[in-house]
């Protein structure tokens, strides 16, 4: 019989996470881990939605993108290929989003809701004369997507604080110049079990692998095999339902870019392209289903979930990753 923190449970009885796998199979080599590295264990309850409160407001002067106002993104007719000038916008667009991302990722503590970091983010992108490019994307109602635990993306800010042994990633996209730059990294709150920061870690690495695979000449799918067999390594599952994506006058263009290994994926990396790697890692399943929001992507099996992304571009030797504060 072995104690977890909450109950004591047999090997081969079901795991306290809810996974439906034996507790042997599941998390007790990781409950061990961090009796021995003296972390805390694992909270168990799952992510319940909070209140969320209404749009907040930007200044007339800001300038918008075209979904501003209807929620509904126009024509995406924009060339993937970008010349010095369109590309020189993106560095600034997106160096802002790096710096919106540490501004707001400093407040990030126990006991902080959600809201409040939504509220930050926005304070920040509007006070550099930019617009928050989630804001009314389709509807969705915030300025930032906040994932907790088995959340894998879109989660949307509300009143649930954040509490001690949550991990959280935070996804930051502004729109200056006519451009957008789309960054995104998961923080861990307080005090956190081993297997979630080597979650947090392993992540971080297989994003920075799947851009040092980006060179002139190679293809999309080289991205998602480095990510994928990084995942493999460490018993980690990657998300298929959500990819990176070109990006630029739209927030998405029609590029998409897998993290798993899809050997259709053969276009061709050209100097000039500006897209995201965002790769999303399960603990468990690579599967995912949605909340009733419409929104909210959550683990299949409730097993928690880390991400990372930044915005890269395609140059002549090979990579340059924009969503950079130097």
């Amino acid at each position: 019989m072995e104690t977890t923190g909450r109950t004591k449970v047999g090997a081969n009885e079901p795991c306290w996470c809810g996974s439906g796998k034996k507790y042997k199979r599941c998390h007790r080599d990781q409950d061990a881990d961090a009796a021995r590295e003296g972390l805390p264990r694992r909270r168990s309850t799952p992510i319940v939605a909070g209140t969320v409160s209404p749009m907040r407001p930007v200044p007339p002067h800001i300038p918008r993108p075209d979904y501003a106002e209807t929620g509904r993104p126009g024509p995406n007719n924009f060339p993937d290929v970008k010349d010095a000038e369109r590309i020189a916008r993106m560095r600034r667009a997106c160096r802002l989003a790096a710096e919106v991302m540490a501004k707001t990722a400093a407040f990030i503590r126990p006991g902080i809701t959600t809201d409040e970091l939504d509220a930050i983010c926005h304070e920040e992108t509007i006070r550099a004369g930019a617009y928050p490019s989630p804001l009314n994307y389709r509807g969705f109602p915030k300025s930032l997507c906040t994932s907790v635990n088995e959340v894998i993306c879109h989660g949307i800010p509300d009143s649930r604080p954040l509490e001690d042994g949550d991990i959280v990633d935070l996804d930051v996209t502004v729109y200056l110049d006519g451009m957008h730059g789309d960054t995104n990294a998961t923080y861990c709150v307080g005090e956190v079990d081993a297997a979630s920061r080597r979650l947090v870690e392993v992540t971080r690495q297989a994003c920075d692998l799947g851009i040092a695979a980006v060179k002139p000449g190679g293809m999309v799918r080289d991205i998602g095999r480095a990510i994928e067999a990084h995942a493999k390594l460490h018993n980690l599952a990657v998300v298929r339902s959500y990819c990176g994506h070109g990006i630029g006058e739209v927030f998405h263009t029609r590029m998409q870019i897998p993290h798993y290994f899809d050997p259709r994926a053969t276009v061709q990396f050209v100097p000039g392209m500006t897209f995201t790697i965002e790769p999303m890692i399960n603990e468990g399943t690579w599967k995912d289903r949605l909340w009733n929001d419409g929104w909210t992507v959550v683990t299949g099996d409730g097993r928690r979930s880390a991400q990372f992304e930044h915005t890269v571009l395609v140059t002549e030797t090979g990579v340059e990753v924009l969503t950079v504060t130097g």
